[in-house]
């Protein structure tokens, strides 16, 4: 006798179906996972700066006894888009004063404001981390002053929100993950 059904190992439809919702289960779970992570490690970039410009500030500082300004550099950045760091000031004023400029590309545009006091100063850095339209700012301050304005119409870094001489978030939405 023959024999018409001569299984000879494979998948059915079924299972090949079972293990593509399995598959996109867990692709629901870690894509959020993943951007909000992403998202963290990008906003990490002007935090980590800022300390190095804290620390560029607080030598020249030591060795000039003033702090020195810088307007937000680079013009461009912001969006989401990492751009070459240009010091808006030019030669020897800004940042080519303090000596510091980031490596490579940079998400953050950076900015020093001076107080009337020769020992205040408020550093911020600004972008548009998740483009959503809305800044994102972190900042440090050393005394009293205020942040000053980026001049790209997000909300600047409400000082009040700073712990004195620490590098934090303007707000406390902040770093986190819209999606």
């Amino acid at each position: 006798m023959k024999k018409f059904h001569n299984r000879k190992g494979g998948f059915t439809l079924i299972e090949l179906m079972i293990v593509v919702a399995i598959i996109g289960i867990l692709a629901a779970i870690a894509i959020p996972n993943f951007l909000r992570f992403q998202l963290k490690a990008k906003s990490s970039e002007g935090k980590t700066n800022l300390a190095a410009v804290r620390t560029a500030e607080e030598s020249y500082y030591s060795e000039f006894g003033v702090y020195v300004s810088s307007s937000a550099s680079p013009a461009a950045a912001g969006k989401n888009v990492k751009v070459v760091f240009t010091n808006v000031d030019g030669a020897n004023a800004g940042f080519d004063r303090l000596g510091w400029a980031p490596e490579g590309y940079v998400f953050f545009n950076y900015m020093v404001t001076t107080g009337a006091s020769a020992s205040q100063f408020t550093a911020t850095a600004q972008a548009d981390i998740d483009n959503d339209g809305t800044g994102q700012t972190w900042g440090y301050k050393k005394g009293g002053v205020a942040g000053g304005d980026h001049g790209n119409g997000w909300t600047n870094c409400d000082t009040s929100q700073l712990q004195p001489e620490t590098v934090g978030a303007c707000a406390s939405s902040y770093g986190q993950s819209v999606f």
